[in-house]
């Protein structure tokens, strides 16, 4: 396929300055690594504006400010196609002129994460890390977890029912530091994702049974070395990515989502459990939460769907109690495929295929249909619109409002359980084993 350049020449070049900047004032005037951090965060907001961290995006709202997306399209118009090394499910995640994924490999066992040029779609480096093999759903994958990068790294996290590795390397691909943990005891397999919060890297380490001590974990970006844990008694371990809510006043919190402890706030700084709903979800989480306000909603389930949803508001202070805002029940929960909130409505994508419409506040449904195939993956909104691919590898492409309205179904050729990511101004959507760029200012 041909290649075409997308224009992004001046927001690189800036943020490679910036970063030439910051190394050097960190060795001529040994400042600090967590200030020289701190100001390439605050000059990269400003000259790279939105990029792409985490699984879906800035605090995993799934929400972008991107305007150059199409509503169709054709093979030729994509920017460019890579095949990539291995399978996998795991989302991209873009910083400046770099996109980072991760693949599987069967034999020998192993992930491996590569760094792809944005404009050309040029791999620039890619390394492996050997794996223990285990018995996993096979909807599962060893390259699951979708990675997380800031301006200084990208944050891997792999686990097993054997291992569980935690790695960061700089944007060429040197190794900053390594952690090894005990793996993961789980009859499906781990897939939650990793997110930087601060200078921490945070992530959940949940096991099923007795055998090993389930936790959450926030390590130090900058060493690997463990800041804080909090000790947990799961039956099952929840597949799902934390995210943070900032109120309008006082301290921000970590939101965690699980089975035996419903929703959780988690002070970021000691790890401290602030409130706790229990009751809320009573299955098995696999979606990750979402915010409206004060409120964050989730869903749980067995089997192949969901049985519940909850919606919770958080409490104004740490001392005060979550109330559950409603519940909804029934065959139409999403269990996989985490939810999307945006201007009062709560679009809910379910495994089977359906999508509907809530309102946010009351979940009373406004409207529901079925236009393609099923979902693992998960929608994100663009300029008014809902992007998603469904697990046979059709974009679907729908106007996000009260009213029901397919625009587009655009089918990739390969099945896929990822989440589209969006960087200024550009579409990275991701099946099994390619990678395609989409949109942009072309030159």
């Amino acid at each position: 396929m041909k290649r075409r350049g997308v224009r992004r020449p001046a927001r690189i070049e800036m943020g490679r300055e910036i970063l030439a900047i910051r190394e050097e004032l960190a060795v001529t005037s040994r400042i600090p690594f967590l200030v020289s951090g701190l100001l390439c965060y605050l000059f990269a907001g400003v000259a790279l504006g939105q990029e792409w961290t985490q699984f879906r995006g800035p605090n995993g709202q799934g929400i972008s400010r991107a305007k150059s997306i199409p509503i169709t399209w054709t093979d030729q118009d994509y920017n460019w196609k890579i095949k990539l090394p291995g399978p996998g499910h795991s989302s991209p995640v873009v910083w400046a002129d770099r996109v980072f994924v991760t693949c599987a490999e069967a034999q020998p066992p192993g992930g491996i994460v590569l760094a792809v040029d944005v404009r050309a779609g040029k791999v620039l480096w890619q390394q492996r890390y050997g794996l223990t093999a285990y018995q996993h759903h096979g909807d599962n994958s060893y390259a699951a977890a979708t990675p997380v990068v800031d301006a200084e790294a990208v944050y891997l996290l792999w686990q097993t029912a054997r291992e569980t590795i935690v790695t960061a390397l700089d944007h060429a691909g040197r190794g900053l530091w390594r952690r090894d943990l005990p793996g993961v005891e789980s009859r499906f397999g781990p897939g939650a994702s990793p997110i930087v919060v601060g200078d921490l890297v945070v992530f959940t380490h949940e096991q099923e049974g007795d055998k090993l001590a389930s936790r959450w974990l926030a390590l130090d970006r900058r060493t690997g070395q463990t800041r804080w844990t909090v000790a947990r008694e799961n039956t099952e371990i929840s597949c799902s990515t934390p995210c943070v809510f900032r109120p309008g006043s006082g301290k921000p919190q970590l939101i965690f989502t699980s089975e035996t402890h419903g929703f959780t706030g988690v002070d970021p700084e000691t790890g401290s459990v602030l409130w706790e709903s229990r009751s809320a979800l009573p299955a098995r989480v696999v979606g990750s939460p979402v915010l409206a306000g004060d409120i964050v909603i989730s869903g749980c389930g067995k089997g192949s769907t969901g049985n519940q949803l909850a919606a919770v508001r958080i409490p104004a202070d740490s001392t005060g109690q979550p109330a559950v805002v409603y519940t909804l029940k029934g065959r139409l929960i999403p269990y996989v495929p985490t939810p999307l909130v945006k201007d009062g409505l709560l679009y809910a994508f379910h495994d089977q295929g359906t999508i509907r419409c809530l309102r946010v506040e009351t979940g009373e449904e406004i409207w529901s249909h079925k236009p393609a195939g099923t979902f693992y993956g998960s929608p994100i909104w663009v300029n008014g619109l809902l992007y998603a691919i469904d697990r046979q590898g059709k974009v679907v492409v729908l106007r996000a409002g009260p009213t029901y309205e397919l625009l587009a179904t655009h089918p990739l050729g390969e099945k896929s359980h990822a989440t589209p990511a969006i960087a200024d101004g550009v579409l990275y959507l991701r099946t099994y084993s390619h990678l395609f760029s989409l949109g942009g200012t072309k030159p």
